[in-house]
C-alpha cells in the first residue's frame, strides 16, 4: 500500500537536517540540543530525536514532528507545509486530485483566490473593461512587466461577473463567501462580488499563494466612490493580516542576501522600490507591525529599517513598528526621506535619493530622541517631565539589557535628572508591561507552562524511564497502579502502555507456542519486553485515540494526512525527549535504582493522599452516626497506615 504524502515526505526526510536550515543543532548524547526558536532562553532546552524524528521544547512545551516544526517556523497551515517540504522531500503532489487527498476546505480557499486573482489579471490586461486602470497604472509608472509579475488586475463593475464565473469552475457560493470574494446580500438570498469596479493588487502569504486583495477604486470613479479609496479582503481562514507582509515571497531571498529588510506602508510603495531594483522592500498595509510579522522576518535577517509617509502618521506608524521589533531584539533603524511625501514618490523622482536615505537611516531609537527632544523646551520642567515619560516608554520596550542602560544614561544626560531616577521610573514600566498578558512569539520569553506538582514531575519521571527502558517495565507494572500516578493524561499513558505490553506479551506466547524458533537474531526471542518499541507503541495510540489537536483536521478532508495527533502521542514523545535530556548517559542498572525510587515515592504520596481522605470521611460518617461504616473506614485506614510503613522502611 503505498505511503500517503505526508508519511512519504516525513520517510524521505531527516529532521535533524530541516531543523537545521532554522536553528543551530549541537551533539548531546545520541540527540541534538539548541536555544529554542519559539521563545527567548539562554539555557537551550530545545531537543531534537533523531532516532525517533521528534523534537521537543522543554521551556515552551511545544514539539512534534518536521511538519508540525516548519508549520510552526513558517506559519503555514498542513496543506501549505505539504507544498513547501515535497519538492525537497522528492516526493510529487501533483498526482493527488483535487477532491482527494489533499482537498481540505483550506485548499480549496486558496485555489478560489488563486483564480479570481488570475481572473482579475486577464480582464486587466485584455478586456476593454480594464482600459482606464491600464491607464492609470502606466501614469503611476507601472510597466508591463511589473504588472505581470505583481499580477495587477481589475475587476469588472459587475454584480456577479466573478461570482458567476467562480461556480462555473465548481465552487460554491459558501466556499467563495468563505474565501473573501462576495458578500452575502442583506435581508434577502443570493451574493455578490466584493470587489466591483476597482484596480486590485493580489496580497500572498510568504510562500507566494495569493490569500487576499487590497482594491483601488478605479481613478474616474474617485469622487463619487462611497465604499473608499482603498477596500481590503476581510479576515478568512487563510487570510490574516496581521501574519502577512505585503511583497515578502518575493523580497525575502534579497532580504536574506542583504541581510536587511526594509518596511514601507503601501503596496505601490512595495512594487515600486521592486521595480527600481531594492527588491529587499515589503508593506505593512496600513497596519502596525505586529510579533507574527516580526517572526516572519526574523528567518532572514534580523536588521530591519522603517520607511513610513512623512506626516503625523507616518511617524505614529514607525513607533507602533518599533516595540514588537525591539522586543525581539531586532537591529531597528528608520528612514527618514529628504524629498517626496513617500517611498514611492521619493524613488520615482531620483532612485539616488532612496538609496542614500537608506545609508543614512538611523538607530529607531536615536531618531526618536531626536523627534521627541527637537520638539520640546527641555528649560521648563514640564517639558522635561514629557521627553522622560515618552521616552522611557520607548525604553521599556528594548529588550537588550545594554542598550537600555545606554540610553538612561543619554536621557539622564539630556534632561538632567539623576540616572537611577529614570531607572526606579522604567522598572515601574517594566513591571506594569509584565502584568500585561502579551501572546508569546518569537523573541519573547517562554510562557510560564502549566504548573505540574511533584507528584505529577515524578509520575512523568517515572514514565519516561519506563519508554526508554522498557526491560524494567515488568517491575513497575507489578508495584504500581495507574490511580497511584499523579495527573488524568500520566494515568492514561500508563493504562494504555500496560494494555500495549498485555498485547505484546500476547503475541509473544502465541508465537512461542507456534513453535517458531528463537534466537540471538530475532528481536523477539527473549521477553514480551522486546515488543514495546515507541514507533509501533505510538502508531497504536494514534489508532486508538483519534482526537486530533490540528484545527484543520476533519474526517472529510484529512486524507493524506499522517496519523492525527492527539493528547497522548504528544505525551509520549515528551516522555522520550524528557528520557533522552535526563538519562541519556545511564545504564540499564542505574536506570532501575531511578525507577524503584520512583515508584516508591509515588506509592508514598498515594498512601498519604489516600490517608487524608479517610480522614475526612470517618470525621462525616461519625457525624451522621453511620457506625459500621466507621469500622470500614478505620479498617482501611489501620492497612494503608501499615504499607506505609512498610515503604519506610524499604
Amino acid at each position: 500500500m503505498p505511503l500517503m504524502p505526508s508519511e512519504e515526505i516525513k520517510s524521505r526526510l531527516d529532521i535533524v537536517d530541516v531543523i537545521r536550515e532554522y536553528v543551530n543543532l549541537r551533539p548531546a548524547g545520541v540527540n541534538f540540543r539548541a536555544n529554542c526558536p519559539f521563545h527567548r532562553e539562554k539555557t537551550p532546552s530545545f531537543i531534537v530525536s533523531a532516532e525517533k524524528q521528534i523534537w521537543h521544547c522543554f521551556g515552551c512545551n511545544r514539539g512534534g514532528d518536521v511538519l508540525s516544526f516548519v508549520m510552526e517556523m513558517e506559519g503555514l497551515n498542513f496543506v501549505e507545509t505539504l507544498r513547501l517540504l515535497a519538492p525537497k522531500a522528492g516526493v510529487e503532489l501533483g498526482r493527488v486530485k483535487a477532491d482527494g487527498q489533499l482537498a481540505s476546505k483550506r485548499n480549496r480557499l486558496l485555489d478560489i483566490v488563486k483564480l479570481s486573482a488570475l481572473f482579475y489579471h486577464k480582464v486587466l490586461l485584455e478586456s476593454p473593461a480594464g482600459a482606464s486602470a491600464r491607464e492609470y497604472l502606466s501614469r503611476r509608472g507601472f510597466g508591463e512587466e511589473t504588472i505581470k509579475r505583481w499580477q495587477l488586475g481589475y475587476s469588472p463593475d459587475s454584480w456577479d461577473t466573478l461570482l458567476n464565473f467562480l461556480k462555473s469552475r465548481g465552487y460554491t457560493n459558501e466556499e467563495i463567501l468563505l474565501s473573501g470574494m462576495s458578500v452575502k446580500r442583506e435581508g434577502a438570498d443570493g451574493f455578490y462580488d466584493r470587489f466591483r469596479g476597482r484596480i486590485m493588487f493580489p496580497i500572498s502569504d510568504a510562500s507566494g499563494n495569493a490569500v487576499a486583495f487590497s482594491a483601488r477604486v478605479s481613478p474616474e470613479k474617485e469622487a463619487t466612490e462611497v465604499m473608499g479609496k482603498y477596500i481590503n479582503s476581510p479576515q478568512t481562514m487563510i487570510y490574516d493580516k496581521s501574519k502577512i507582509l505585503f511583497g515578502l515571497d518575493k523580497a525575502k531571498a534579497e532580504i536574506k542576501n542583504l541581510d536587511q529588510a526594509i518596511i514601507v506602508e503601501g503596496q505601490a510603495d512595495v512594487i515600486t522600490a521592486h521595480q527600481a531594483g531594492f527588491a529587499n522592500v515589503v508593506g505593512a498595509s496600513g497596519t502596525a507591525l505586529t510579533a507574527e510579522q516580526v517572526k516572519l522576518l526574523k528567518r532572514f535577517s534580523n536588521n530591519l529599517a522603517l520607511s513610513f509617509d512623512m506626516d503625523a502618521a507616518g511617524e505614529s506608524a514607525v513607533e507602533r513598528g518599533t516595540r514588537e521589533a525591539l522586543a525581539a531584539e531586532m537591529n531597528v533603524k528608520a528612514i527618514e526621506l529628504t524629498s517626496g511625501k513617500d517611498p514611492d514618490e521619493c524613488i520615482k523622482n531620483n532612485p539616488d535619493e532612496w538609496r542614500v536615505a537608506v545609508a543614512a537611516a538611523k538607530p529607531v531609537m536615536q531618531y526618536h530622541f531626536d523627534k521627541i527632544s527637537s520638539r520640546l523646551d527641555l528649560n521648563k520642567v514640564e517639558d522635561k517631565r514629557k521627553m522622560e515619560e515618552k521616552f522611557l516608554t520607548l525604553i521599556a520596550q528594548v529588550a537588550n539589557r545594554t542598550e537600555q542602560s545606554y540610553w538612561l544614561k543619554t536621557l539622564s544626560h539630556e534632561t538632567g535628572t539623576p540616572e537611577n531616577l529614570l531607572r526606579e521610573q522604567l522598572v515601574k514600566k517594566l513591571k506594569m508591561a509584565a502584568g500585561k498578558n502579551f501572546p508569546t512569539e518569537a523573541g519573547e520569553a517562554a510562557p510560564v507552562p502549566q504548573k505540574r506538582t511533584r507528584e505529577e514531575l515524578l509520575s512523568q519521571l517515572l514514565l519516561a524511564l519506563a519508554i526508554k527502558y522498557p526491560e524494567h517495565l515488568l517491575y513497575i507494572l507489578n508495584n504500581l497502579l495507574p490511580e497511584q500516578l499523579a495527573g488524568e493524561e500520566n494515568q492514561a499513558l500508563y493504562k494504555n502502555l500496560v494494555v500495549f505490553y498485555n498485547r505484546a506479551t500476547d503475541n509473544w506466547t502465541n508465537s512461542a507456542d507456534s513453535g517458531e524458533s528463537f534466537g540471538e537474531d530475532n528481536p523477539q526471542s527473549n521477553s514480551a519486553t522486546n515488543q514495546i518499541d515507541y514507533k509501533e507503541f505510538k502508531k497504536w495510540l494514534s489508532e486508538v485515540h483519534s482526537e486530533p489537536t490540528l484545527s484543520f483536521f476533519d474526517e472529510k478532508n484529512n486524507a493524506g494526512a499522517s496519523e492525527p495527533e492527539n493528547s497522548q502521542t504528544i505525551l509520549l514523545d515528551e516522555l522520550a525527549l524528557l528520557a533522552e535530556k535526563d538519562f541519556f548517559d545511564q545504564d540499564s542498572a542505574a536506570a532501575k535504582a531511578e525507577i524503584i525510587k520512583a515508584v516508591a515515592a509515588l506509592k508514598n504520596y498515594y498512601l498519604a493522599d489516600r490517608l487524608r481522605q479517610i480522614e475526612k470521611q470517618i470525621s462525616e460518617t461519625e457525624k451522621l452516626g453511620e457506625t459500621e461504616q466507621v469500622q470500614i473506614l478505620l479498617e482501611e485506614f489501620k492497612l494503608l497506615t501499615e504499607e506505609q510503613k512498610e515503604l519506610g522502611a524499604i
